[in-house]
Order: structure tokens, then sequence, then C-alpha cells
């Protein structure tokens, strides 16, 4: 098939080459099967002889290190975080899904894929839907044999429950906790290598930079965040599982620290960024309560179970919601979804809620907010019923509200969550560097332009535990006696000195206003230009607020302390200069763009509020090179190459999204 990708809708983007993904030729239900046969090994005698860096230890970090390092490989395992406990991924909350079938209601592997490639906007690869599916299976069977605790129906099986965008029960769970429980039983398997002495584990620690040699990674460059000191581990292959970027928007469901330093290093040696600008908004979070609070707080998707979301039939309406009558509520996405309702997908959702708030039906005192509403559930099936199953989710809310969900409804609105786009890679996980894999939600893969709930743990955990291993052994196998770059090598020692000069130079600004400052101004320009809803106007104005911040923040940062030692101002320097050059980048992928998918709403593509995509043009994933130099240390000008890789669907019918 001859493809010729479009030309961009930005000014100043260069084309690049067409990419080939390395998906095995054929029927995409087999392809997963047929790769791991092709996979070379490395004998068990062997595998000591290699080392694997893996940077973060949620739950795709966190599995690939325990499962080499159980295969026998040398792993050193690195995190920014005091435990690897406190990953991001014990953040989730809602379920985890699996293709399993086991309630009588018709899901099969074939519904799973259909729902993924249909919930991602036909924005997605088939074959990697159908390896999301198939190896749910072994994860949900494996999680459980390691000890998360599942829910279990009353005879002892595994119970699941409903999410966005499905029409059957496929979501294991474990009460509204879990990413925590999935979390902690991959972490026992990591920890358990680590005193085996197998993994070497190295908390508090930052990457700053990759190590390259001859083209390929070869290592990582880390601080120490406790003495400050900056050192190298020189590696065979190295592994990024260090999350989503949301964070760039200030103001987001993800924890404070997350960040894209170590996926952006990369992305600035070569490593192309597929779909920077597709972030899912979550349509269950609280509301915004103050200019001053630093993130948002989710409310699981699963709320939605029973939750029945309104607002107010009359624009402007005060009153408090016992006092509103049935006849008076809009319940949008039943009215707008029937099929679906309340369990519409997330990018929908979204925006449903959102033209709401927007039109003045929002409710609050900030009147930035829509209502969730548990009471019908609760006449329905009884306040111990909804309590069982939601009791964590209706106490984190009584705290940070200070209101009873069982006595009122919950108060959502729309707000940062999780990227779809991240470092692209090809069906192996591995970069368009070599040596270079990537897993879990720092990469791009599966979701396509909208992630299906609780697809998110499935992801990370199929990456972590089945395929990075997997895979990283193949790349491993031809490298057998070539060594690793000595600390004395020049890739080595010119990796350091990047590291080194970078903060040297965030240090001697000597300006007045705090990263956090620039930030919180950053995270402004990208919600109102690049947010839930996009247009060629908003893109192009935020593009130049942001280049124009960028040049102010090289001139008037301030970071207080030294280099040595804990500095906390110095780290969140270095992650705000990171964020400013990838929200040019989101910001010029969004306006190159020129349709609506998922997530990607432009304004000029819409019929009466649903997205229009352009699959004559636009059918194909856009992976992103950035052309700057290299020592991280100034304001460059960047300039931006738009790489394609084509998009094919055999099993799944290509049509417009339909959730009514």
């Amino acid at each position: 098939m001859t493809f010729t990708p479009p030309p961009s809708a930005a000014p100043g983007v260069t084309l690049g080459q067409v990419l080939d993904a390395r998906i095995p030729d054929g029927d995409p239900e087999t392809a997963w099967l047929r790769r791991r046969q092709e996979y070379r090994v490395i004998s068990p005698a062997n595998r000591k002889k290699f080392t694997v860096a893996v940077v973060g230890t949620g739950l795709a970090g966190s599995g690939a290190a325990a499962a080499l390092a159980e295969l026998g490989f040398e792993v050193h395992a690195f995190c920014y975080q005091d435990s690897p406990r406190r990953a991001h991924s014990i953040a989730a909350q809602g379920g985890i899904n699996a293709a399993r079938a086991r309630k009588v209601d018709n899901d099969s592997l074939y519904r799973f894929v259909v729902d993924t490639v249909k919930g991602g906007d036909f924005r997605g690869r088939e074959a990697e839907a159908y390896r999301l599916g198939q190896e749910s299976l072994r994860v949900i069977d494996h999680m459980n044999a390691i000890g998360a605790p599942f829910a279990r129906e009353y005879g002892g099986a595994l119970a699941t429950r409903s999410f966005g965008g499905v029409q059957v029960s496929r979501t294991y769970y474990t009460r509204g906790q879990t990413g925590q429980q999935l979390q902690l039983s991959a972490y026992q398997q990591l920890m358990r290598q680590v005193q085996a002495g197998a993994i070497k584990l190295h908390p508090r620690t930052e990457m700053l930079d990759l190590i390259m040699e001859d083209g390929a990674a070869r290592g990582v460059i880390v601080r120490d965040l406790a003495t400050g000191r900056i050192h190298a581990q020189p590696a065979d292959a190295v592994i990024l599982a260090t999350g989503g970027y949301g964070t760039v928007y200030y103001l987001s469901t993800l924890a404070i620290g997350c960040n894209a330093s170590a996926a952006w290093r990369a992305h600035r040696h070569g490593a192309y960024l597929g779909y920077p600008s597709l972030v899912q908004f979550h349509p269950t979070c609280l509301p915004v309560m103050t200019p001053w609070q630093s993130k948002t707080i989710l409310m699981s998707e699963s709320l939605r179970n029973d939750g029945r979301v309104w607002v107010p039939l009359k624009a402007g309406d005060d009153r408090a919601p016992g006092d509103i009558p049935e006849d008076e509520r809009d319940y949008y996405l039943e009215r707008k979804y029937p099929a679906y309702g309340n369990l519409s997908p997330r990018d929908i959702s979204s925006r449903a809620g959102k033209e709401q708030i927007d039109s003045g039906h929002g409710v609050g005192p900030m009147r930035n907010a829509t209502y969730l509403d548990l009471g019908d559930a609760i006449k329905r099936l009884g306040a111990d019923v909804i309590w069982e199953r939601y009791s964590n989710l209706i106490e984190m809310y009584r705290v940070a509200v200070g209101e009873d969900p069982m006595k009122v409804p919950i108060r959502i609105a729309p707000n940062t969550h999780y990227t779809m786009g991240g470092l692209w890679v090809d069906y192996n996980l591995m970069s368009s560097i070599p040596g270079l894999f990537v897993g879990g939600e720092a990469n791009y893969s599966y979701h396509g332009a909208n992630r299906l709930g609780a697809n998110s743990l499935l992801s990370a955990s199929v990456d972590g535990w089945f395929v990075l291993p997997y895979a990283v052994m193949d790349y491993l196998a031809p490298l057998l006696g070539q060594g690793r770059p000595a600390l004395d090598s020049p890739a080595v020692v010119a990796a350091y000195q990047r590291a080194t000069q970078r903060g040297e130079a965030l240090l001697s600004v000597h300006g007045t206003r705090t990263p956090t400052e620039f930030h919180r101004q950053l995270g402004t320009y990208l919600w109102e230009g690049c947010g839930l809803n996009r247009s060629d106007k908003s893109l192009k104005t935020a593009i130049g607020q942001i280049r124009a911040l960028r040049a102010e923040f090289w001139q008037d940062v301030l970071v207080t302390g030294k280099g040595k030692g804990i500095n906390q101002a110095l780290e969140k320097a270095g992650r705000v200069a990171d964020f400013m050059e990838l929200a040019e980048l989101m910001c010029t992928d969004a306006l190159d763009r020129d349709e609506s998918c998922g997530a990607h709403f432009r304004v000029e593509h819409q019929d009466a509020g649903e997205a229009v995509r352009d699959d004559d043009n636009w059918m194909f994933t856009s992976a992103w090179a950035t052309s700057a130099p290299l020592d991280f240390s100034s304001n460059p000008m960047l300039r931006f190459t738009r790489h394609a890789e084509p998009l094919e669907y055999t099993n799944v019918h290509v049509a417009r999204r339909n959730y009514k």
C-alpha cells in the first residue's frame, strides 16, 4: 500500500519518513503468538553477563525488573520516590480489564479488541489491541497468584464490574484501590529479587540523561536526590517506565512529582514522541476549589456504575440538589448517549460535562462542576451495598470536601489525567533508539486517541510482565560478548558533562520567580490553548505564549541552594524546563493534526458536538523528532519533524464512533 502523509497544518514542521512498526504480517489476531515464537533467547548461563537499567518502578517498571531478574539478568532499578511502593501506579482506583468472559454477557476477545480500537477512535494499532486482550488472561491470573486481593463473588470466583466505553462486565477490581493492591503485589516481587541480589535498587534517584554510544542507548546518568551526587550506570539495554506527563498542565490528578524529564531527555537524543497532544481529561475529578491548589483529586470512574450524572435543567439554578425535583434535572449523559449512558467513554463524558458547565448549568460554589449522584442506587440496593463497593472513595470525598456522598451528590468536573501520547515504540516496545525500550504510560501504544477506563493498569502490567522480558532478551541475544561502555569512555563522559552543565545553568540564572510560578503559568496556557477543546487560533496563541514564557524562564527563574545535597528547587526547575519544550511540541502536534479524533477535539471538525475524523488524510500515528542543541542548558529554537506510521484495520470495521 502506498502511503503519502498530508502536508503539515502547523508552520515550520518538516515531514519525515514513513515508519515501520515491525508488526508481523498477516492476521493481527495471531501476530503476538507468531512474534513470540520468532524471538531469540539467551541461555541461563549467559543472562548474568547482561545488565539492564530500568527507570521507574510502577507496574510496568517493577514487573519488567522482577521478571528480568527472575530470568537471570543483572538489573538496576531506579525511582525518584523513597520507595517503589510510592510509584504513581498506586493511585489508580477503579479496576483492570480482562477478556476472560466469566460473566454470561457475551464478552469475548474480539469484543475487547473492538471496544479498545473503537474507544481509541481508530488511532491505535489493531494488533496491539489483540495482544492486550490475549495477555489480559495471564495478567489477572498472575496478579491473583502473587497476592492481589481481587474482589470475589459469593462462590469465590473473581468479581467484575463495568467501566466506561463497554457494555459488558470485564473489569476486575479491589474496591476503589486496585492500583494500590496491584502495585504492592508487584513491589513484593521486586523486593524479593532485591533481597536475592539480582536487582540493585536505587531509590531517591532521578534520571538526568541517556548514555548514547554508536546511536544506541547504553545506560543512564542519574542524580542522587539526597546527596546531589551525579553518577553513571552503563547498561546493555535501558527500559523507561516513568509514567505519563499530565502534570505539564500543572493541575492534574497525578502526583505532583510526576514529570516528563526522562522521556523528554530520551526524545532529545532521537527517540520519537508519538501523539504528544493526546491527553485524557477524566470526567470525574473533583472540581478546582481555589486558584492556589497544586493538584486535583480523582474520583474513580467505577462510581459511574451506580452513580447518575446530572445538572439542573435551568441554567443558574442555585438550589441545593435535594431541592431540585426529578423533572427539573438533566441526566445529560443518559440523554445524549442512551446506549452507554453514564458509562460513556471518558473523552465524550468530559466534553459533555464541560459543555454543561460552560452553558451556565454548573453547580457548586464556583459553578464549575456537575453532580454524580448515588441516591438512586442507595434506594435500589441499600446503603450497605454502596458502602461496601465504594467505601474508600466515599471516605476520601468526605475528607476532601466535607460532605457525605451517601447524603448529597458528589461534585465532579473534567481535569487532566492520562496521556495517550508518549515515546513512540515499535511492536517490540523498542523506541527509535536501539536498546531503549519503553513501557506503561511512558509509551504511546495500545490506546490510540482515547484510553478506555481500566485499560491503563492492564497495559502497564502486560508491558512489564509479558512483553518487555521477551523483547529485551531478543535484542540482547546478538550482543553477547560485546560488553558495556567503561565509566571513562567518551560516551559516558559526554553524558555526565551534559547533566552537570544543565544543573549549573539553572543555578546560575539567579532570577526572581520560582519554578512553580512558571509551571502554573504554563499550565494555564496549555489548558486554554490545548485543553478539552482546541482550535487553530487557540493553538497558535498558546505556541507564542509558551515560547515567550520559556525565554522568560531562562532569564528569571530562581533556583535556590546548591547542586550538592537535597535541592528540590533544582529538581523542579529541571522538570519545568523540560515541560516548556514538551508543551510547544504538544501544541504543534495538535495544530498539525487537522481533524478531531478521541481526546483531540478540534472545534473546526465537529458535527453537533461530536468529533469528526478525517480517515483519508490522518489515519496514521504522528511520531515527532525535535532538533535542538543537546546541552539542555539554554533556550534553543525548537524545530520539529513529523514522521508517520500508517494504521491498518483488518478485523475491526472502521466506522464513526457512536455511543448513542
